[in-house]
């Protein structure tokens, strides 16, 4: 399909509405080895965790053979076979409640066409409102990758976290906790739990860990360490893929502006994901 045909996409529109369950809330915390997390109804719901509500719900038979839905829809039918998040940014207006009717309104704001080391490559941005009868609680900007299927895999040159580090908090990561963060966000991509199509089709040397994931582990340990604030903004940006076989870290730093910079590390202590979050 045409650049000129892609074009069309941008603009278009979608909302969904949703409830706030306890349920997956519970089961997530209890994914990332929380057990004090009560998740009652009235309670506020984490930063981040909306992603486990508003999922794409689309038949098997609509599934393409990488495991996500298969192109077009409300996002645009890219003719590239890999596809993924690449980097978002989100403003945290109000608390989202358990218990509570949701909705979430998705724009397209712009489709580019870049050239890149692995060839061409294709942007897509998205903004998301979400809310509900108390007004906006969250505005958040999603990048989406679509690239070409590689013939091997090829590291990114080392990049490690910076020295000056505040904490830096080891965290294992396995096969399960992959699945099950895939089975409660209804993403199939299958480069995160079948490691014959991630090896054999994508290239990848083992699992691979989910970006957004990453930014949750990110968020959850800046909260630990700073107990007694509140997030304002997040930045993320994944600069190269970690896996099930890495031993993973997550870090922190303070920076200029009363924030913190944030970043997943693998085994060589090089950066897997950039983040910066400012607090209220």
């Amino acid at each position: 399909m045409s650049d000129i045909n892609l074009q069309d996409w941008v603009g278009r529109k979608e909302e969904i509405q949703d409830c706030i369950y306890p349920t997956p809330a519970k089961a997530l915390a209890l994914t990332l080895n929380d057990r004090d997390f009560a998740g009652k109804e009235g309670d506020p719901l984490p930063e981040l965790w909306h992603w486990l509500y508003f999922l794409p719900l689309v038949a098997r038979a609509e599934i393409g053979p990488d495991g996500h839905p298969k192109r077009g829809g409300f996002l645009p039918p890219v003719a590239l076979e890999r596809r993924m998040w690449a980097s978002g940014q989100l403003t945290f207006h109000q608390n989202l409640w358990i218990g509570e009717v949701v909705t979430k309104t998705s724009e397209i704001l712009k489709v580019a066409e870049k050239e890149g080391k692995a060839g061409r490559m294709v942007f897509v941005t998205v903004q998301h409102t979400i809310g509900s009868a108390s007004g906006i609680a969250i505005e958040e900007q999603q990048d989406i990758v679509y690239l070409p299927m590689p013939k091997q895999f090829v590291p990114a040159a080392p990049n490690p976290v910076p020295e000056d580090l505040e904490w830096q908090e080891a965290y294992p990561i396995d096969p399960v906790l992959l699945f099950r963060f895939s089975a409660l966000t209804f993403n199939a991509h299958r480069i995160h739990y079948d490691i014959n199509y991630a090896s054999e089709v994508e290239k990848y040397p083992g699992l691979v860990v989910h970006g957004p994931l990453q930014a949750v582990l990110l968020l959850e340990s800046a909260k630990r360490n700073n107990p007694d604030r509140r997030p304002a903004s997040y930045r993320f940006r994944a600069l190269r893929p970690l896996f099930d076989f890495d031993r993973v870290s997550v870090c922190g730093r303070p920076n200029s502006e009363g924030g913190h910079e944030l970043y997943t590390a693998n085994t060589a202590n090089d950066i897997g994901m950039q983040a910066t979050l400012s607090w209220r």
